[in-house]
């Protein structure tokens, strides 16, 4: 299995170095892997933004660069259907680069003077050096919950994404608030119910641009569902043995899913 680091470096890539192509938010995926040597993706870079380090392949540098096409029939594939979709997918290294990929794009100027930024010498930030401001790339805190009621498990079908599987209630940390009141929130804005017990389980990144996924366990402490609609499509109370398709293995929801099930049926650690 191939070792994915990621990591942080000014030096501009050599010609054998490897490199994700990006276009909007899909890969260019060459015919065999998700990556291809600088010399030939160059030719066909956005001269806007420069290929970006992001870490190492197996000890071979990685950078992501934005291009038009590549040689031969690329493949473009949306970030979100590898994520999702194919268990083969090497999810660390394609959610690095894209964050990374966005916040170098969005940080060609200062927000505060909007003059051109450079590189910071010592870390990973873009330099406004007439304000001296670093820009760091973006992370935001969000939280996942799956709450159990006895035997069941609350799942829910967003009402903005297409695909039919169910997935957990989840919603950004607000300033001024723990992570564990934004659980308590998030459940009572978009379900009506309350909570208790909420636990720390996981976390994941998850690049759509810039988020941490931080996953909880919750106790149903009462309220009828009452959803909102603008969020959840539908939701409802499961039994493991019961549950309609979920989302995939590849992803925090469907991890706690799981864990929450081996929880409830005795097969998993207790808490």
């Amino acid at each position: 299995m191939a070792i994915w680091t990621p990591g942080w470096s000014t030096t501009p890539p050599g010609e054998s170095d490897l490199v994700l192509a990006i276009t909007g938010d899909s890969v260019l995926k060459p015919d065999t892997g998700w990556l291809s040597p600088w010399q030939a993706v160059s030719p066909f870079t956005d001269s806007r933004t420069s290929p970006v380090y992001v870490g190492q392949l197996d000890g071979q540098a990685v950078y992501v660069a934005e291009a038009d096409t590549l040689p031969g029939k690329p493949q473009p594939v949306p970030l979100r259907d590898a994520l999702l979709m194919m268990e083969d997918a090497p999810a660390h290294m394609l959610g690095t680069a894209f964050q990374i990929h966005h916040w170098w794009r969005d940080h060609r100027f200062c927000g505060r003077c909007g003059g051109t930024t450079g590189l910071h010498p010592l870390e990973r930030a873009k330099w406004c050096e007439a304000c001296g401001i670093p820009w760091y790339p973006r992370l935001a805190p969000c939280v996942i919950v799956v709450i159990r009621r006895g035997k069941h498990m609350l799942l829910a079908r967003s009402s903005r994404v297409k695909r039919h599987f169910f997935s957990l209630i989840a919603g950004f940390v607000e300033p001024g608030e723990t992570i564990e009141e934004a659980v308590v929130r998030e459940v009572k804005e978009e379900t009506g119910l309350d909570v208790s017990r909420v636990r720390y389980q996981t976390s994941q990144p998850w690049p759509f641009p810039h988020q941490l996924m931080l996953g909880f366990f919750a106790d149903y402490a009462g309220g009828d569902l009452v959803l909102q609609e603008d969020e959840i499509a539908e939701a409802d109370w499961y039994l493991p043995e019961e549950m309609p398709p979920v989302s995939p293995s590849t992803t925090i929801a469907g991890r706690l899913i799981q864990a929450m099930a081996e929880e409830i049926t005795g097969k998993g650690a207790q808490p």
